[in-house]
């Protein structure tokens, strides 16, 4: 049986994201993508409107990403149609050695190309951050 257009795309992010791969992390969105992480307003995007293509999720990238070292640690994963829940923690150690854990649920939408068109990330970034 074949791998799902969503899990083999999440599977990608990761890759990139560990690998620190900008370039690959892009490429895995389609052009018109939106991320929301958090979903809804927070320091990270106070407008709570996501960041849409592939300038903003550069954007995000840059602030956000490349400044850390993220890992995953996924307890469950859902597949359902287009899109995969990932249910668990996203780590990511700040450039000051300080770890951070974002407990919540992950939510990657492809279109028919496989390419991400959503990433929702259900976190609390006041609790995260405490």
């Amino acid at each position: 049986m074949s791998c799902p257009p969503a899990e083999l795309a999440f599977a990608r992010h990761v890759e990139a994201v560990q690998a620190r791969d900008r370039a690959a992390f892009l490429a895995n969105f389609a052009e018109d993508a939106l991320v929301e992480d958090p979903v809804g307003p927070s320091p990270l995007d106070p407008s709570g409107q996501g960041h849409r293509g592939h300038a903003a999720i550069g954007a995000f990238w840059d602030a956000i990403i490349a400044p850390g070292s993220v890992r995953f640690a996924i307890d469950r994963a859902i597949v359902c149609g287009d899109e995969i829940a990932n249910i668990g923690t996203i780590f990511n150690r700040m450039p000051d050695g300080r770890e951070i854990g974002a407990e919540g649920v992950f939510v990657y939408r492809v279109n028919a190309a496989g390419k991400l068109v959503s990433l929702k990330a259900y976190w609390d970034f006041a609790k995260t951050m405490g």
